[in-house]
């Protein structure tokens, strides 16, 4: 969340990000500061009741003490006076408007860097770089479905009789590519210095509240409900690794030689992809349930645009690696994820499309997850703790990068070249 001294201090400056976001959250920030107003005003009316409830009762002890009676009981009267006026403040109305002020926080999306170009969409994102040049066809390239359905290796009937739309199935090779992939790209990130985790794939709503998934995108999110009778509480379906590895500093104060962190790990990711129906229908790049491999830093907040170059370099190796046809894009205003205040995208060629697909979002998020999280650091024995700064980025989708595989590498009698990194990985160098 935003750091609610900077709403108090810049409000004209938080607006103006906010509107640059797309301004959705602006009556979310005109509640927060009038909230704000009225929680201090509460808390005022408490502490002036309890200043004068401790002034009185020295008095009383001092009054007690020179033996005057007379005054220490005229005293102890205006104690159960100011004792009564303060229980007039309603504790159940402070808390009441304390839920409401932190509400509208968890509303408000974080505030894009400085150094991120102004814009309203994927249209206004700048290319900062360009990899590896599309392949030019002499035939014209299958699109990754019908090759892989061509080839036995995606089965999306069989898919859709277990599951319905939007889910895919892999068959033999292309399920052994698969494996394939994963262990390619955790060993390529294992030697890049980063710690493996492999998490639990179900978390607490705390946790989805910790990186912003939740209250915003709720009905994004597949829900479910731990079996504990009175004591049942509600479990999410994780949407991406992020989630779980960036909570691992949840309620922490860790010591700086811990930082940086940097983790990695491979997971099934599920998403209800509400709101985008009629799109993408075909294949394996918006599915319901999908396999990544996410990269998290955790630093102190000095160094995390540096780390967001480098976990952005770490994702763009494996498609340099694989030889990859790509590009990386700088996210405008307009376009960024909501915990985000700087993105890099990293998108892949896709010849049957003749277009660019985002297969990586690398982010730094500042301290907006670690608010969240009361995640902190002790830059110091004596100092006071500091919150960290959170990155995440994928390192990469999975499927995506099977799809983009196979319609960059096919021939034109509809065979795969397997690039030459992973065919260690996958024991073959040729898909027929």
């Amino acid at each position: 969340m935003i750091d609610p001294a900077l709403i108090r201090k810049a409000p004209e400056a938080v607006r103006a990000g906010l509107k640059n976001r797309g301004g959705a959250a602006l009556p979310a920030l005109e509640e927060w500061l009038r909230l704000d107003i009225k929680h201090r005003e509460i808390l005022k009316a408490v502490e002036d009741s309890r200043a004068k409830i401790n002034a009185l009762s020295k008095d009383i002890g001092k009054a007690k003490a020179a033996k005057d009676e007379a005054r220490a009981a005229a005293l102890m009267t205006e104690v159960a006076k100011a004792k009564a006026e303060a229980g007039g403040v309603d504790a159940q109305e402070a808390e009441k408007v304390f839920a409401a002020l932190r509400r509208a926080a968890l509303e408000m999306p974080n505030l894009p860097h400085e150094s991120v170009p102004l814009g309203k969409s994927e249209a206004d994102n700048p290319v900062v770089r360009a990899g590896r040049a599309p392949v030019q066809f002499d035939f014209k390239p299958l699109d990754h479905q019908a090759l892989g359905e061509k080839l036995g290796l995606l089965d999306f009937a069989a898919a859709a009789k277990l599951s319905g739309a939007r889910f895919s199935l892999w068959r033999g090779a292309g399920a052994r590519l698969m494996r394939a992939i994963t262990a390619f790209l955790l060993d390529l990130h294992a030697k890049a210095g980063y710690e493996e985790i492999l998490p639990p794939y179900l978390v607490l709503p705390e946790v989805m509240e910790g990186t912003g998934q939740l209250p915003k995108f709720e009905s994004d999110l597949y829900k479910t409900t731990e079996d504990g009778g009175e004591q049942s509480r509600p479990l999410y379906l994780i949407p991406t690794a992020e989630v779980p590895l960036t909570n691992l500093v949840r309620g922490e104060i860790l010591p700086p030689e811990k930082l940086p962190l940097k983790m990695t790990a491979y997971t099934p990711c599920f998403r209800q992809e509400a709101g985008s129906y009629g799109k993408d229908v075909r294949g394996l790049i918006r599915n319901h349930q999908f396999d990544k491999v996410e990269l998290v830093w955790i630093t102190r907040p000095e160094e995390s645009l540096a780390a967001l170059e480098r976990l952005t370099a770490d994702a763009e190796a494996a498609l340099t690696s694989l030889e990859i046809p790509h590009r990386v894009i700088h996210l405008c205003t307009g376009d960024m994820g909501f915990s985000s205040r700087k993105t890099y995208d990293l998108e892949v060629w896709m010849p049957s499309e003749s277009r660019y697909r985002e297969i990586s979002s690398c982010s730094d998020c500042g301290d907006f997850q670690a608010r969240r999280m009361n995640a902190r650091f002790r830059p110091a024995p004596q100092a006071a703790p500091q919150f960290v700064h959170t990155l995440n980025g994928s390192g990469v989708a999975v499927g995506r990068l099977f799809a983009a595989i196979l319609e960059n590498f096919q021939d034109k009698d509809g065979r795969v070249r397997i690039p030459k990194a992973l065919v260690p990985f996958f024991g073959a160098d040729v898909l027929s």
